[in-house]
């Protein structure tokens, strides 16, 4: 199963999160097969960034987000 997924980026008590389509066995920081934006909690309010076009298309292929990436896909605009 293709899962759309957060990959933790950043230092210690710093977060930053790519936005990435990776299969659902692998690490959460592990391999991945295509990276679609980035997400920063850290800043006020939250900043992201997606690639509109990348995410249409892996949700037609029919991966799966996570449930923060679905939110943060909602607020971009991006249904399923």
């Amino acid at each position: 199963m293709v899962k759309i997924r957060l990959k933790r980026m950043g230092k210690k008590k710093a977060p930053f999160y790519r936005i990435i389509v990776a299969d659902g066995r692998a690490p959460r920081d592990g391999r991945f097969i295509d990276q679609i934006g980035t997400y920063d909690p850290t800043k006020d309010p939250s900043e992201f960034h997606v690639d509109e076009e990348a995410a249409r298309k892996w949700l037609a292929n029919g991966a799966q987000p996570t449930a923060t990436v679905e939110k943060i896909l909602k607020l971009a605009g991006i249904e399923k």
